[in-house]
């Protein structure tokens, strides 16, 4: 055969040509290269071969023209470009900037994935309107309804400046309306015949060029026809390579059929290629892991194949000609249901090149021919309208061809396409998509002619769409949406395509599965029968196509074409036949259902669909005149009453038989009913007709009897029954009646046998947001009955559905029901009755905006709820209607969320109340309990009626047909019912001595009945009561009269009061025989007040118990506070007690070791002053002058005026720049204390959880030494011994006395060579025994004796260790080598003062309750504990290194701070201190006191202040020195602080004049600054070391230092802190000499090591302002606005799909994506980032989950959003897509959990709280 094919192939496929024969004509060339290409490249597709595919594209397109696309300096493409982006990026003819405004042009920019587009409900025609960005921000929508989404991918265009998407004007500037596009669309809606068209229109040949458009250019006919041709011969190489192409990726079974598959090759060369394509259930390691087994390739290869499947959406993974072994491994993967395929290597390079050349046409809708960018899309458009020319008619090839002639007169290339569109792949297919969407906005006129296109071939592609396609997200199906919506489109292809009778075709044949391989047969089946099994109900895939059906019947046109012409109606009503009374049930009634299915859930999603449909359907008949509506409604019941009586197949014979009519005798009379138990018969849900008639019947304007009576039909009743006897009627409504019998059997508890399945089924039907599909129209036809035929009847009737005609005869015991399910199906009966009787939405056709209201005040009425709880309970067509939040706006308050857990409720409005049915259908007896409650306390506040009665609201139906349905009221079968009703009630109660269960409900609903019946026909209503007589000759107002006294009802008294009353007015003689009046003297009010007083009685006796037990409560929980409040001189003999321990409940006291649990944990919190950054100099300028008062916030929700707060963003959302921070260990507790030995007992305890539970991913780590405390749940690894503050008063000696005795003191003693061999070799003065890895610490610890405090003191040793050995390379101090003494991190500064640093920074900007820093509320005596506890674990190192000596070596190190600190010592030969003191944080120094020498760290404290103000002039020196350059600073107008600071130049200058080059550089910087900022800067840097100085004091020595009492609290910060601590402010300088002397000391050391530069003599000073995180924009889709801008990975350089943003520097990274994983895939890049910016810990918002995501070190957690939508509640992953805005107190709360070190313990506690195996999958 082969050599047969190539005889003929050779005109084709020219390859024996000469390669210098090359034809000269472009086109030519360009089919002489994709002809020869496959074989020359050796089947491999690279990106070369793109490349050179695309130059020959372009060299074909343009010929010799190139220069009126390109600017002439380059006239030819750079390799791999293509054309749009160069145009773009050169800037071509005005391209890549914002295009020129022409009114009429619509926008049509297509979305990419990832952009945000918004939807605007109040302005838009339907839910598919979108807006672009651009055009929506340049649009006014303030206080619409606005909703936001994220394209999911790419597709789908803006609809501004299309006139037909918008109810109104958006008048967006950039695309006006232009008068001409108005007309064609006019000209088109008006061009409709009636008639629907089933022959197939030839659809118009030539579309002419779009008119008015400014820009055209002159064109050389040549280069037309040259781009014409080229377009035609590109688009049909595209369609000739998919004939070959399979339409479903299947593998041949064997070697045979592979080489028999149709190919194009002429040489039929046996090299295969196996290709994978894309599908939403395999995961990326699957796939990788499969690539590598069956190909070989390496792991790294096969991954960058995973990702090409996921984004091209499929990949060639081999090509060879070992075909066995392609074959094996096809196989292999088609067991796991990976679509695969095998071709012949030559077609799938054909689909390469293919997928090139869509990629080309698309680039060519977005470039333009000079200004012209038209032009190109037009002759596109042209060339896609007209039939394909076959390279070879003779050749045809294989078998996959349909024969698209069948359907079209005149088949063109875009129906090839449309049909073709399964056989590509997810990007190509995205792409065409685009290419249609560019010709679509063209004109009108080629927006009807695709339309067209796409409507005659509709039935191929939903047969493709519904049966074949893998990729169903990608369909071409779903462009129906973008064509569908727009009216004049509609209705163009109804009328002309008749596209509705098509559709509903495809509806009928799919679900009675009529197909036939792989293809929905168009012909009617004989025998409609379905099964709800079949594959068909199963699929997911049909929803879609009912919304196509739908959006179609939703425009206006088109409703009024199915209004006025009776051959839709008729054709639909053979459509809801096919549905009607599928999957019936029947209840069981001896033993369990066996076998469950789920078949039903199928059903409903199918009937559901349906019955949205018939919604629209039945409304679109608003339009119609009486005739046509008759005429519907005749055909509607003419067809059920065909099924209903079994004259059709449609019915299941073995399951329904005909219904036959019995008689009953009910009352005086009898009555023809039908015959059926509902408790023996089968019954369905689904009625799909009846919903159908119903919603014919809501037309009660067109019904009226003046309209009816033009037509001669005399009024509704008439309209029935003439066509229909009486019997017929009664069968209609029976089986709607049978749904609501079976419901009451199930909600009585009758069906339970039959399993979940049934129950299911009822909360379907009856759930809030469907109810209206089904439930209420079942009713509604019952409430039509009652005007159709005689009330009696149909009361009867549904007495006898519901079982219940014994009951109301008065024959109880002769009930089909017994006990409790007798009485539940009174209630539900009396339910119904209620209903049909008193509900008049439907009956009055009440406008759908009231209806909305009335749905919301009932919803509401039972207290506030949520948007989303109250959008549950109302209809979902309501939720989703225009004005349903304009009207929830008047009814009711919003009330916006205020703490972090809460949500946004909406309060009902007072005035509402009014409005309010308790009676109301869709309420639950339990709500109708609820809101009756509520509504009484209402009128009694306002009337103050003790029992206030709510009398039911007048139906007032004034016109129509169902203005005579409160005459039902006066009917005798309803008498009867409330007769026997309230009679039996009492005759049970009577005989049982109790009332039995759902007595209450049944009275309240028969008083509510006799209620409206009062109202509505008050006089003829009285007089029936009294004269009809039932049971025992009683009529019903004597037994309501019996009632009254009785003490057993008294809950109704006011209303039988009420009643009798109203009777009276009309017949008082029938009342007052029977009535008690009680006279006045009986005694019974006294008996209440007997009660009344042993009640109150009772009530105290528990009230006093009560106060007893809380008083034990309080004492018990008191105990925790009182350690604090305790009394300091206690006598010593008892042990002070500091509450339990939380494992064994004992006291805690010095008799037994015990210590307070904590965690110490790596941070890099701390931030240095950025000397790169001029703003944050600018934030020191206009910085409060008071940390510790709180800023005002605004905390509005949603935030005032955020738009205009959004616009200007900035780079990296404000973040922290992370090389500026400072690594340092950071030490919490919880609170919580335990002994020494349970904390040992506790962990072994934890160590034996990790064993059993080995794959559990456990919330702490045994390694890291953690461990969950069991009461909070907190994360800690350490344990800190306890003890009491030291209680020495403030010392007396004034300062240079105790210099001068501190020096002598020194003098005096001895030289200690000790102590200097255990100081730093460096010179700086800090001792070894403080380090972290310091060797000399192990062997202090292993002696036996080791007491409990050296245990303790163990656990905080070893987890600083750990850290200080993984994270030598964060820090930048100078210390030993690892192994020598003092090597490691440093404790007093890196624990200590590190920790005391971050209380402080976490405390700026909270209030201080009127105190000091150290008095606020967040500085907890939980924190004073722990540093007491650190400086404990300094002072036991100090002493397990000084063993010996007396007073565990205080003294001795308490010389050595001396010496370091009196400049004196630093510079002769006794001491090695060659490092200047000002290079060390003289807050360290000030901790190392605080551990061995409390008592002088009053006078310590000033010499350290003034170091500190030393060192930050230094430091500003090097600071301000690189910022002298920026000129944008806010001048103070004069110095504030002369008081606390004096001569600011003069201590400027002395600080640096010991070196020279300082001091000049020091002085530019002073005159480039000026005194008064420099001063401002000054008081901002030495302000923290004042409030971490109070701090540590208040927590060392509190007596030391009291809070003065400083008259004024508008005290700045800074001198409260100076008079609090005792520290002279600078301005006394002069006056102090000793102070004077120590600083020149300092001083003089620094500058001569600074001249003769031996040391590094750089200061890097504290950030001082208040910490922030990341700057979010206020509203979330403002992120997404320049999101390219913005959010970029900068490790792989494109906008993340997943993208997280660093909280804490503003970085954003690629969540859980593989591209920047690191070398061994094990980490993500935020856990990299993480490493990278906050240490141990992260804190990121995950823009597109729209939630916060904690890390901690591999462990993490997502936390709620801090943003909230308009109505105040979280959207996780933008689900809803409201807009949302930024909560201030959510966000305030994720700076405070990140500043107090709360994420370890935030992760942890989420991990306690879940079992799993850790890892992505299980979050």
């Amino acid at each position: 055969m082969s050599s047969f094919i190539s005889l003929f192939n050779t005109s084709r496929h020219p390859v024996t040509m000469n390669p210098r024969d090359r034809p000269s004509d472009p086109l030519s060339q360009l089919r002489y290269a994709l002809e020869t290409m496959p074989s020359s490249r050796k089947y491999i597709f690279s990106p070369a071969t793109r490349a050179e595919v695309l130059s020959e594209l372009y060299d074909a397109f343009w010929g010799p023209y190139s220069h009126l696309f390109l600017p002439l300096s380059n006239s030819s493409l750079p390799m791999h470009a293509t054309l749009s982006s160069v145009q773009a990026d050169l800037g071509f003819a005005g391209a890549g900037s914002e295009d020129p405004i022409i009114p009429g042009r619509p926008c049509g920019h297509i979305f990419s994935k990832g952009e945000s587009c918004f939807r605007c409900k109040d302005c838009a025609l339907d839910d598919s309107c979108v807006l672009c960005s651009r055009c929506f921000h340049s649009s006014d929508h303030s206080d619409h309804n606005v909703s936001f989404f994220v394209a999911q991918q790419a597709g789908g265009c803006c609809d501004c400046g299309d006139i037909e998407a918008w109810r109104k004007p958006i008048s967006c500037p950039f695309h006006p309306p232009a008068p001409h596009v108005q007309a064609q669309i006019e000209q088109s809606l008006n061009a409709v015949d009636a008639t629907p068209r089933a022959s197939q229109r030839s659809i118009s040949e030539e579309i002419p060029f779009v008119e008015d458009y400014p820009y055209r250019v002159a064109i050389p006919p040549d280069l037309r026809d040259l781009m014409s041709r080229t377009i035609a011969y590109a688009l049909d190489f595209i369609l000739d390579t998919l004939d070959y192409s399979p339409d479903e990726a299947t593998v041949p079974s064997h070697e045979a059929d592979l080489r028999l598959q149709p190919s194009a090759d002429p040489m039929q060369k046996d090299q295969y290629a196996i290709i994978i394509w894309n599908d939403d259930k395999h995961s990326f390691d699957e796939v990788i892991k499969l690539i590598s087994e069956t190909t070989g390739h390496d792991r790294k290869t096969a991954s960058i194949m995973a990702y090409s499947i996921d984004d091209v959406g499929r990949e060639i993974i081999d090509i060879n000609g070992d075909v066995p072994r392609l074959l094996e491994a096809a196989h292999l993967m088609t067991k796991i249901e990976l679509g695969v395929t095998i071709r012949r290597a030559y077609d799938t390079f054909r689909e390469q090149v293919a997928c090139v050349i869509i990629e080309w046409l698309l680039d060519l809708t977005r470039s333009r021919l000079g200004a012209d960018t038209l032009i190109i899309k037009e002759i596109i458009a042209a060339e896609l309208l007209s039939p394909r020319r076959r390279e070879n008619t003779f050749f045809t090839p294989g078998p996959q061809v349909p024969n698209l002639a069948a359907d079209l007169a005149r088949p063109c290339r875009i129906d090839w396409l449309f049909v073709y569109h399964t056989r590509l792949w997810k990007k190509p297919r995205i792409h065409l998509k685009a290419i249609y969407a560019s010709i679509l906005i063209l004109s009108h006129p080629h927006k009807i002619a695709i339309a067209s296109h796409f409507a005659s071939t509709y039935h191929r592609v939903a047969d493709a769409y519904l049966l074949v396609d893998r990729e169903a997200e990608t369909s071409i199906k779903y462009f129906a949406l973008q064509l569908f919506t727009a009216p004049s489109v509609a209705l163009h292809i109804v009328s002309q395509h008749d596209l509705m009778t098509r559709l509903l075709d495809i509806i009928v044949n799919f679900f009675t599965n009529h197909i036939a391989d792989k293809h929905i047969l168009t012909t009617a089946p004989a025998q409609q029968d379905i099964d709800v099994e079949s594959p068909p109900f199963r699929s997911k895939r049909f929803m879609p196509v009912f919304s196509d059906l739908r959006y179609l019947c939703h425009n206006r046109p088109v409703q009024q074409l199915i209004a006025r012409n009776p051959a839709f109606i008729r054709k639909f009503v053979k459509v809801c036949q096919v549905f009607m009374c599928i999957n019936p049930n029947k209840r069981v009634a001896s033993s369990h259902v066996e076998y469950e299915t789920d078949v039903w859930i199928s059903v409903f999603n199918v009937t559901l669909s349906l019955s949205r449909v018939i919604k629209v359907y039945g409304e679109a008949f608003a339009f119609a005149n009486p005739t046509q509506l008759v005429g519907a409604i005749t055909t509607v019941v003419r067809e059920i009453l065909a099924v209903c009586t079994l004259s059709t197949d449609r019915l299941d014979k073995e399951k329904f038989s005909k219904p036959m009519l019995h008689e009953v005798e009910f009352g005086d009379a009898q009555y023809q009913i039908v015959d059926f138990n509902v408790l023996e018969g089968w019954v369905s849900f689904h009625h799909s007709l009846h919903w159908l008639l119903a919603d014919l019947l809501k037309h009660v304007d067109i019904l009226s009897e003046e309209s009816l009576k033009e037509i001669g039909v005399s009024g509704v009743r008439d309209l029935f029954l003439r066509p229909f006897n009486e019997g017929a009627i009664l069968t209609l409504i029976d089986f709607p009646l049978r749904v609501l019998a079976m419901i009451a059997q199930i909600r009585a508890g009758l069906w339970v046998r039959n399993g979940f399945p049934i129950r299911g089924q009822l909360l379907h039907y009856r759930d809030f947001m469907l109810r209206e599909l089904c439930y209420d129209q079942d009713l509604f036809i019952l409430q039509s009955s009652l005007i159709i035929l005689d009330p009696n009847i149909i009361i009867v009737s549904i007495l006898d559905r519901f079982g219940l005609l014994s009951f109301f005869r008065g024959e109880v015991e002769k009930s089909p029901y017994e006990g409790a399910h007798l009485l539940s199906m009174v209630e539900e009966l009396l339910y119904v009755l209620i209903t049909i009787l008193g509900e008049r939405a439907s009956a009055t056709k009440l406008p759908f905006q009231c209806a909305i209201r009335r749905e919301i005040v009932h919803a509401l009425a039972a207290g506030p709820s949520s948007f989303t709880d109250l959008a549950k309970r109302v209809s979902e067509r309501m939720v989703d209607d225009v004005s349903f939040e304009r009207v929830l706006k008047d009814v009711s308050h919003f009330r916006a969320p205020e703490s972090t857990s809460d949500t946004g409720v909406y309060e009902l409005k007072d005035e509402a109340y009014d409005e309010v049915d308790p009676f109301t259908f869709h309420y639950t007896r339990n709500k109708r309990e609820e809101v009756e409650v509520i509504l009484k306390n209402r009128l009694r506040k306002k009337t103050g009626v003790k029992d206030p009665v709510i009398v039911p609201k007048p139906l007032t139906i004034a016109s129509g047909p169902f203005s005579i349905l409160p005459s039902v009221l006066e009917s005798e079968a309803l008498l009867q019912v409330m007769f026997y009703a309230i009679y039996n009630v009492i005759s049970l109660t009577n005989s049982a001595g109790t009332a039995p269960p759902s007595a209450e409900a049944i009275l309240d609903q028969t008083f509510q009945l006799i209620m409206l019946a009062l109202v509505e026909r008050p006089s003829v209503f009285s007089h029936v009561s009294v004269i009809k007589p039932f049971a025992e000759e009683k009529k019903l107002a004597d037994i309501i009269c019996a009632m009254e006294h009785d003490e057993k009802y008294k809950p109704y008294k006011s209303r039988i009061d009420w009643v009798l009353t109203e009777i009276s007015k009309h017949v008082p003689e029938g009342v007052q025989p029977p009535r008690k009046v009680l006279s006045p003297a009986a005694p019974a009010p006294d008996v209440e007040g007997v009660k009344k007083r042993a009640a109150k009685a009772r009530q105290e006796a528990i009230m006093a118990e009560m106060k007893a037990q809380q008083a034990s409560f309080s004492l018990n929980f008191e105990e925790e506070e009182e350690e604090n409040d305790q009394d300091m001189d206690e006598t010593s003999d008892e042990l002070s007690s500091y509450g339990t321990c939380i494992v064994c409940q004992e006291d805690l006291n010095e008799a037994k070791a015990f210590g307070s649990l904590g965690l110490v944990q790596p941070s890099r919190l701390l931030r240095k002053h950025p000397d790169s950054h001029s703003q944050y100099l600018n934030e020191l300028m206009t910085m409060p002058q008071s940390l510790d008062r709180a800023s005002l916030r605004d905390t509005t929700f949603p935030p005032a005026n955020a738009e205009e707060l959004d616009t200007a963003s900035s780079p990296n959302f404000d973040g922290f720049p992370a090389q500026y921070t400072r690594f340092g260990l950071h030490a919490s507790v919880c609170g919580h204390m335990m002994h020494l030995d349970c904390f040992q007992v506790y962990n072994s305890s934890v160590r034996q959880r990790h064993r059993s539970h080995a794959t559990r991913n456990h919330p702490e780590n045994i390694q890291r030494k953690e461990y969950i405390c069991p009461l909070c749940k907190s994360l800690g690894n350490v344990l800190l011994p306890v003890l009491h503050p030291n209680n020495a008063p403030a010392s007396r000696t004034p300062f240079p006395d105790w210099i001068r005795a501190a020096g002598i003191s020194v003098l005096k003693s001895k030289p200690d060579s000790v102590m200097d061999g255990l100081q730093f070799r460096s010179g700086t003065g800090e001792f070894v025994f403080w380090s972290a890895q310091d060797p000399g610490y192990g062997a202090a610890v292993r002696k036996p004796e080791a007491v409990a405090s050296t245990k303790m003191l163990d656990t905080l040793m070893l987890s600083s260790r750990m850290v200080s050995q993984q994270t030598r390379h964060l820090r930048e101090r100078p210390e030993p080598e690892v192994g020598e003494r003092g090597a490691g991190m440093y404790l007093p500064e890196d624990l200590v003062g590190y920790t005391i640093s971050a209380i402080e920074v976490a405390a700026r900007g909270t209030d201080s309750s009127g105190g000091i820093v150290a008095d606020s509320l967040s500085l907890s005596d939980t924190q004073s504990r722990m540093i007491r506890g650190l400086l404990a674990s300094l002072t036991r190192l100090s002493a397990l290194e000084l063993d010996g000596r007396p007073d565990g070596g205080r003294e001795s190190v308490k010389q050595a701070i001396i010496k370091r600190l009196l400049p004196e010592w630093s510079r002769t030969s006794l001491t090695s201190f060659s490092y200047p003191l000002l290079l060390r944080d003289p807050f360290t120094v000030l901790i190392e006191t605080a551990a061995v020498a409390p008592e002088m760290l009053q006078h310590v404290l000033i010499l350290c202040y003034y170091a500190c103000l030393a060192r930050t002039v230094i430091g500003m020196v090097y600071v301000l020195n690189k910022a002298r350059t920026y000129s944008a600073f806010q001048q103070p107008a004069a110095r504030a602080h002369a008081d606390i600071f004096g001569d600011v130049r003069m201590f400027f200058m002395s600080v640096v004049r010991h070196s020279p080059v300082f001091e000049h550089t020091a002085t530019l910087v002073f005159d480039a600054f000026g005194e008064a900022r420099i001063e401002k800067m000054l008081y901002a840097f030495t302000l923290p070391f004042l409030r971490r100085a109070a701090i540590l004091c208040r927590s060392v020595v509190p007596l030391t230092f009291p809070t003065p009492l400083l008259g004024a609290s508008n005290v700045n910060e800074y001198k409260r802190l100076l008079a609090t601590l005792g520290i002279p402010p600078l301005a006394d300088l002069p006056n102090q000499d000793t102070l004077q002397n120590a600083l020149s000391g300092w001083c003089a050391h620094y500058g001569h090591s600074h001249a003769a530069s031996q040391l590094n003599c750089g200061v890097v000073l504290d950030y001082a302002a208040v910490y922030g995180i990341a700057r979010l924009p206020l509203i979330l889709d403002n992120l997404f606005g320049e999101r390219d801008k913005v959010m970029k990975c900068h490790r792989c350089n494109t906008v993340p799909t997943d993208a997280a943003i660093c909280l804490i520097c503003g970085v954003t990274c690629c969540m859980a994506s593989h591209c920047c994983q690191d070398e061994l895939g094990l980490r993500g890049e935020c856990n990299m980032h993480t490493r990278d910016c906050g240490g141990a810990i992260g804190v990121y918002f995950v823009v597109k989950r729209c939630s916060l995501l904690y890390l901690y070190a591999s462990n993490g957690t997502f936390a709620q959003s801090p943003y909230l939508d308009v109505h105040g509640e979280v959207d996780v992953s933008m689900r809803r897509g409201r807009r949302q805005y930024i909560h201030p107190a959510r966000w305030e709360e994720v700076r405070k959990t990140w500043l107090n070190h709360g994420i370890p313990t935030a992760v942890a506690r989420k991990l306690e709280s879940t079992v799993d195996s850790g890892g992505w999958e299980t979050l």
